[in-house]
């Protein structure tokens, strides 16, 4: 049965758009579910209870990152022959790509879990925060299957065009997000534990939701429970694709751990000011985000009906849409700091360090833009290796030995910060320059 979802025909911007907003609206909501936690944590306990949950960022994308992006491999190819109207493939790569979501579910769990304080200490976490950042942790990485699946279970319905359902999950699920942290700091007062147990349990339900969805779909993706098991030859595919996308977040991941681990030097109060940014940084992400993934499944899709044309015209359309809403966020962000960071904590020093941070990354966001943009086009087509070496020496390599060199001459915390748009610059010529210069089109020939 062919679904209605298709990417291949109709205006290219209408189809992106209508793909796209669904998507920024659900990671808006996620956005607003991750930033509860801090938000709570920030008013209703401590400034130490704040920097172990923001401090923790980097360290939990550095592991659900890995595995959600190899998970979610499976993305580019169900919607490669979606668009080529294998829908045979199509059903085998959606039971196979769950399968793959359960594996990596079960193995973060037992990585996090064992393994977060080590990586905890390591980073450099001050005392005063260390305890409460281990018991945040844990508890999260506990709920590690919910996070891969649901990652997993979205990737599969934005693969076949529905970016709709994803958004009704979210918007419930962060609703109940929001209660829960209420009602467990802001009433009761547990701790930060408990905030990470209210974003599993939401989690959860929108696990559920999807994977209810996917069962009763009377399309070529309907899930069968009997059915989920590994087809080898699609494994192998997801895990050609999908290694290298979660190779590229874990490096990206890699570089920020390292990034936070300076931070850490500076004491709690830049902690919580750089944590309160990032959780504001995130916001200006959202379009980023749901800009590069509408084209790795609009590229995956055009690319497996061969419509090269159509490819090229929505490549460049998506890339010029996602850099210019950063950039006008950015913009945002830069004048109106001080007024979004004292949301997070009214500590006049705590502020300092954010509203620092802000002014010097937040009017270069259009080159970060530019990169995930380009990267998920890379994705799209069969690329997937591309970005990751890009990413591995600008974003890694490059960043660290800048900062590590950086903050030995200058032991200044702006030191780190110009470290971002400096090796977005870096990273933003590189994929300019191949995506001029390279044959990525022809990528899914045989």
């Amino acid at each position: 049965m062919q679904s209605s979802n298709t990417l291949t025909e109709g205006s290219i911007p209408k189809k992106i758009f209508m793909f796209a907003i669904p998507m920024f609206l659900g990671n808006l909501f996620q956005q607003l579910y991750n930033v509860a936690d801090s938000l709570v944590v920030g008013n209703f306990l401590d400034k130490t209870a704040l920097a172990a949950v923001t401090s923790t960022g980097s360290l939990i994308f550095l592991i659900v990152g890995f595995f959600s992006g190899t998970a979610m491999g499976a993305g580019v190819v169900i919607a490669r022959y979606f668009g080529a109207k294998d829908f045979e493939r199509v059903k085998r790569a959606v039971h196979t790509d769950l399968a793959f979501g359960v594996a990596c579910g079960l193995v973060m769990t037992v990585v996090g879990i064992l393994f977060a304080p080590q990586i905890l200490k390591l980073m450099g976490t001050p005392e005063d925060v260390f305890v409460q950042a281990v018991g945040y942790i844990r508890v999260y990485f506990a709920g590690s299957l919910t996070i891969v699946l649901y990652n997993v279970c979205m990737g599969i319905l934005q693969a076949v065009g529905d970016s709709r359902h994803p958004l009704y999950y979210l918007i419930f699920s962060s609703v109940v997000n929001i209660l829960l942290d209420l009602l467990f700091n802001g009433v009761m007062r547990l701790g930060v534990a408990w905030a990470a147990f209210a974003t599993i349990i939401s989690q959860l339900l929108s696990v559920v939701l999807c994977m209810r969805r996917l069962m009763r779909a009377s399309d070529v993706y309907q899930v069968s429970l009997r059915k989920i098991r590994f087809d080898m030859p699609l494994l192998r595919q997801i895990v050609n694709i999908g290694l290298p996308s979660g190779l590229q977040n874990s490096v990206i991941s890699i570089a920020n751990v390292v990034v936070q681990s300076n931070i850490n030097a500076f004491g709690s109060d830049a902690m919580a000011g750089c944590g309160a940014y990032s959780k504001i940084e995130g916001f200006a992400f959202l379009p980023i985000t749901c800009f590069s993934m509408a084209m790795t499944t609009f590229i995956g899709q055009n690319l497996g009906a061969r419509q090269y044309e159509r490819t090229k015209k929505g490549a460049a359309f998506g890339i010029v849409c996602a850099t210019a809403a950063a950039e006008l966020i950015g913009v945002f962000v830069y004048f109106f700091m001080p007024q979004l960071v004292v949301l997070f904590s009214s500590d006049p020093d705590v502020m300092a360090y954010g509203i620092s941070q802000a002014h010097t990354e937040a009017l270069f966001y259009f080159l970060l833009a530019f990169t995930h943009a380009a990267a998920g086009v890379m994705r799209g087509a069969g690329r997937s290796t591309v970005p990751m070496y890009v990413m591995l020496v600008c974003w890694c390599i490059i960043r660290i030995s800048y900062i590590t060199a950086a903050v030995h001459f200058i032991p200044k915390i702006q030191m780190v910060f110009i470290a971002y748009p400096l090796t977005w610059s870096l990273s933003t010529a590189v994929l300019l320059i191949y995506l001029f210069k390279a044959d990525w089109l022809h990528s899914f020939e045989s």
